[in-house]
């Protein structure tokens, strides 16, 4: 099985590209609202971090953003809850996938929390800054302070696009992006075959 963790910038269409790989996908963000919205015991740890903030279940989007806006360290607190419970989802997807010849990981915080391994493919998604702020005014709960608290925890891009063995240039239409994805699956297999 090989592993590919897909990484760029919040609302640079990580996740449009990891679906048009067309092979599993451990797409962290869905997990995270999952758990928000069934997981009891990650609701009564949060409650109890933050009685003033949460106080219901399942957990709101709007309690949790307001949490992180009060306080720049609530949100490594809400992530170290979280987290732990993500690698507990990412475990059973790669044993489920484990027969796979691709699985590709759509993992916001994939290089930050150390969930990489080495020889993890990285795909590095480049997007236009106004198609970036587009898509991002079309989030649901769109907040430009809470999103650059979580471009505070991230590493710097150019770092991430420096590790990173492809760029996906993205301009949010299939066609360019399945191209970009099929010379690199190709490359990779044909290195595979090769060795």
């Amino acid at each position: 099985m090989i592993r590919i963790g897909i990484l760029g910038e919040i609302g640079s269409g990580k996740s449009f590209v990891a679906k048009n790989f067309g092979y599993p996908v451990f797409n962290a963000d869905y997990e995270v609202s999952k758990l928000y919205q069934k997981n009891r015991s990650v609701y009564k740890k949060l409650k109890k971090i933050f009685p003033e903030y949460i106080y219901e279940f399942p957990v709101d989007k709007v309690q949790l953003s307001n949490a992180i806006l009060a306080n720049n360290l609530n949100l490594k607190k809400i992530i170290k809850i979280v987290h732990k419970e993500i690698r507990k989802k990412l475990r059973y997807f790669l044993n489920k996938n484990k027969t796979k010849k691709f699985v590709i990981l759509d993992i916001p915080l994939l290089l930050e929390n150390k969930i990489n391994k080495k020889k993890d493919i990285l795909v590095y998604v480049e997007s236009s800054k106004t198609n970036i702020l587009r898509k991002l005014k079309k989030r649901k709960n769109f907040n430009v302070e809470i999103i650059n608290k979580f471009k505070e925890i991230q590493l710097p891009l150019a770092f991430k696009k420096k590790n990173s063995r492809f760029i996906i240039k993205n301009r949010f239409t299939q066609k360019s992006v399945k191209d970009e994805i099929k010379k690199i699956l190709k490359l990779i297999k044909n290195e595979r075959n090769s060795s």
